[in-house]
C-alpha cells in the first residue's frame, strides 16, 4: 500500500522548462483554482471533457494529434494521470492552466509506467507544478529519481528520433516521489480515490489505476493500443519486459476490476469495457501464435517482421487503408517492435 511519506529505495536504478503559463500571483489570487462544474468556456481542441471532473488532454507526441492521452481528474485535489513526453511538455501544463489548474494547484502526477510516451514529461511537469507528488509504482521509481541509464537506453534505440519524439527524461527530486506496490490508493479528496494496483506484462513496473467514483480503469498499454479511428485494439509488446502469461494475468484483473468505461493512454476513452478486452486478448494471443510461427521457420528477425507485417496488413485493412493513420501509430507502438518483443519472450521461454 502506498504511503504519501514514502520515498523510493535510492538503491534502485531507473529542455528547456515548460512555460510556466501561470504565475504565482494569479494563483494566490484564486485565478488557478478549479472553476466551478457550471465553467462553459470553450475549450482548446486538445481537451475533451469527459464529465465527473474527468478530462481528456491530447498531449501530441511528435506533433501527431490522436496517439497519446493524459488525463486530469479535477477537484480539491487535482490529479494529472501520464504526462506524456517531454516534449509534450509544455502542451499539457497549458492544458492544464486552461482547466483552471495552476502551478500551486496541482496534488498528484501518476504515471502507469516509465517508459518516455507516459512519464516522459514527468521531470518537466513536476517543476512547472512544485507542490505535486509523483506517484509510480516501486520497480520503476528508480529511473524517475535518476533518469540517466534509461535515457542513455532510449537513445540507442531511437537514435535520431529521440529528440523528434521523446526529449530527455528530466529528473525527479527524491522526496517527491511515492511508490506503490502490488496495491495503493490515491486520494482525490472527498473520499474519490484511485485505486492502484500491479498490472505488469507490457512492463513490469506498470499500474492500472480504478477511480472509486466513476468507475474510470486508466489502462497505460496494458490492454494495447486502440485506434479510435477503426475501433482496433492493437497489440503493445515490446522488448524487454512483454511476457505474455503477465498480460493475460493482467487483462483477467482488468476484467475482474468492475470498470464502467477503459481511459486508454492510446488512444481516449472506450465505454464497450467486456468486448475491448475481449478484442484486446484475442488480438495478443493471434500476434503471438502467428511470431511464433513464422520464427519456427524464419530465424531472420528482419524477414520474419515482414512477414508478419503483410498478414497484419491483409487482416486488418481498415487499419492500413488511411496512411497518415497507419504511419502515426507506426511510431507509436510499430510492427518491429512489437514482433520483437515477442520473440524475445518466446526464446526466453524455450530456454527456461
Amino acid at each position: 500500500m502506498a504511503s504519501w511519506g514514502q520515498t523510493a529505495d535510492t538503491e534502485d536504478p531507473a529542455r528547456a522548462v515548460p512555460l510556466a503559463v501561470w504565475t504565482s500571483d494569479a494563483a494566490r489570487a484564486g485565478l488557478g483554482r478549479t472553476p466551478s462544474r457550471g465553467h462553459t468556456d470553450p475549450m482548446a481542441d486538445n481537451i475533451e471533457d469527459l464529465g465527473n471532473d474527468v478530462f481528456h488532454v491530447d498531449t501530441r507526441m511528435g506533433g501527431y494529434d490522436g496517439i497519446t492521452s493524459g488525463y486530469l481528474i479535477r477537484g480539491s485535489r487535482p490529479c494529472l494521470v501520464e504526462t506524456g513526453t517531454a516534449k509534450s511538455a509544455d502542451v499539457v501544463v497549458r492544458a492544464l492552466a486552461e482547466l483552471g489548474v495552476g502551478p500551486d494547484d496541482l496534488s498528484t502526477i501518476v504515471v502507469t509506467h516509465i517508459h518516455l510516451d507516459h512519464a516522459g514529461g514527468v521531470g518537466d511537469i513536476a517543476e512547472a507544478f512544485p507542490h505535486a507528488q509523483v506517484v509510480v509504482q516501486e520497480k520503476g521509481a528508480r529511473h524517475l529519481a535518476d533518469p540517466s541509464r534509461l535515457v542513455a537506453s532510449a537513445r540507442r534505440v531511437f537514435g535520431d528520433d529521440m529528440d523528434r519524439l521523446f526529449g530527455d527524461l528530466r529528473a525527479v527530486p527524491q522526496h517527491r516521489l511515492v511508490t506503490v506496490g502490488d496495491v495503493g490508493s490515491i486520494d482525490l479528496g472527498d473520499g474519490r480515490r484511485l485505486d492502484a494496483f500491479h498490472n505488469p506484462g507490457h512492463a513490469s513496473h506498470h499500474v492500472g489505476l480504478l477511480d472509486s467514483e466513476t468507475g474510470d480503469l486508466y489502462t497505460g498499454d496494458a490492454a494495447g493500443v486502440y485506434v479510435p479511428e477503426t475501433a482496433d485494439v492493437r497489440p503493445a509488446t515490446p522488448p524487454p519486459d512483454f511476457d505474455l502469461d503477465l498480460t493475460l494475468s493482467s487483462l483477467a484483473r482488468m476484467r475482474d476490476a468492475g470498470a464502467q468505461r477503459l481511459l486508454f493512454s492510446h488512444f481516449g476513452p472506450v465505454t464497450d469495457v467486456a468486448g475491448t478486452l475481449e478484442r484486446s486478448e484475442e488480438e495478443l494471443r493471434l500476434w503471438v501464435e502467428e511470431v511464433a510461427a513464422v520464427h519456427a521457420v524464419e530465424p531472420d528477425v528482419d524477414h520474419a517482421i515482414a512477414m508478419v507485417r503483410d498478414r497484419d496488413r491483409e487482416r486488418n485493412r481498415s487499419f492500413y487503408s488511411d496512411e497518415s493513420r497507419t504511419l502515426k501509430f507506426e511510431e507509436l507502438s510499430s510492427v518491429a517492435a512489437n514482433v520483437k518483443g515477442i520473440i524475445r519472450w518466446l526464446d526466453n521461454r524455450d530456454q527456461g
